[in-house]
């Protein structure tokens, strides 16, 4: 029987080739995926130890430590607003050995800083939503105000006296001061301080009136009698202080002010490797002891999906885009 030969068009040969040249790119990434992690994983935290971030990355690494059988080190690297670590893990390499925890002024920052050197969107994947920590609106004892509309019509009464701390540039206390004065219609000045325990003293001697910080550092105080507490930002009371109603309840209606966020990843780190990062920290935060320690901490625990971490990402820079816009802030 003679031997035919049987004719390939070289269009056929040629998507052929690319196919192959395709599973094969595929098949180290599916690999090392499977494999993972093979050695220590580093979070990143860009601001300095003991605050809500840091505490999170702390309690849920070592969860993820020991469900994962590799350490898990974390690595404060503070600085310019939080820019430097996050500029940090942007530029890391998408393996999924570094990753990092970010807070508000993620979704910030990108509107008070020109040539950041990353996008907050771009840069990163997200990998988990994993906290909120409402903002209570503090006040010094010697103020007579014992609501929020009270506070307000205190503060219209005595401009002179309507000083409000922050916690420097670009904050979650300055923005939520910042819609605060639009929603009121306060005429206010803003103090500010270098983070929470600068601004507490003066606070409670009543050189400022008024502090708008986070639960997890001023709830002390407000347990102790030392300020008095008249509202929390968010659109929910804090479980924290369930007794303290919200801006919205008393009047300031849509007021939603608060620092949240989560785990990220560098652009580029495989799906695979993102959706194991994302079911360990789901995982950690439903741990009973877990939730004890960062509910004592004023942290009200989210979690969920990366696109639901992406959403809010892109809600929250719409939000806080158009208070810089409005307060007139401009990016340095």
């Amino acid at each position: 029987m003679p031997f035919t030969f049987k004719r390939t068009s070289p269009c056929t040969s040629l998507l052929k080739t690319l196919a192959v040249s395709a599973s094969l790119a595929i098949v180290p990434t599916l690999v090392s995926a499977q494999a993972y992690p093979t050695h220590a994983i580093k979070i990143i935290v860009p601001a300095p130890p003991g605050g809500a971030i840091d505490i999170i990355a702390r309690i849920v690494g070592d969860k993820m430590g020991a469900a994962m059988g590799q350490p898990v080190i974390v690595d404060n690297r503070p600085g310019a607003s939080n820019n430097l670590g996050t500029d940090v893990l942007a530029k890391a390499a998408p393996d999924g050995y570094t990753i990092g925890i970010v807070g508000g002024s993620h979704n910030t920052n990108k509107f008070l800083f020109k040539n950041l050197g990353w996008d907050p969107e771009k840069s990163f994947e997200p990998i988990v939503y994993t906290h909120e920590v409402p903002l209570v609106f503090a006040i010094a004892p010697q103020i007579p105000a014992k609501t929020l509309p009270e506070l307000v019509a205190w503060m219209k009464a005595n401009p002179n006296d309507a000083k409000v701390a922050t916690s420097g540039r670009g904050s979650a206390q300055e923005m939520a001061a910042e819609m605060f004065r639009m929603a009121s219609g306060v005429q206010m000045l803003l103090v500010p301080y270098k983070g929470s325990s600068a601004a507490h003293p003066d606070l409670l001697a009543g050189r400022t009136a008024l502090y708008i910080d986070t639960i997890s550092a001023i709830q002390s105080q407000v347990k102790a009698g030392n300020v008095r507490a008249v509202a929390v930002s968010t659109k929910k009371r804090a479980m924290s202080l369930p007794d303290v109603p919200t801006a919205d309840e008393q009047g300031l209606k849509g007021f939603d002010a608060n620092t949240n966020g989560g785990f990220l990843a560098p652009a580029g780190t495989p799906k695979p490797i993102i959706a194991r990062l994302n079911a360990e920290i789901n995982a950690a935060l439903k741990l009973p002891d877990v939730r004890a320690k960062l509910e004592a901490a004023g942290i009200e625990i989210q979690g969920g999906t990366p696109q639901e971490y992406a959403a809010l990402i892109k809600s929250d820079l719409a939000k806080w885009g158009k208070v810089v816009k409005a307060a007139g802030i401009e990016a340095e």
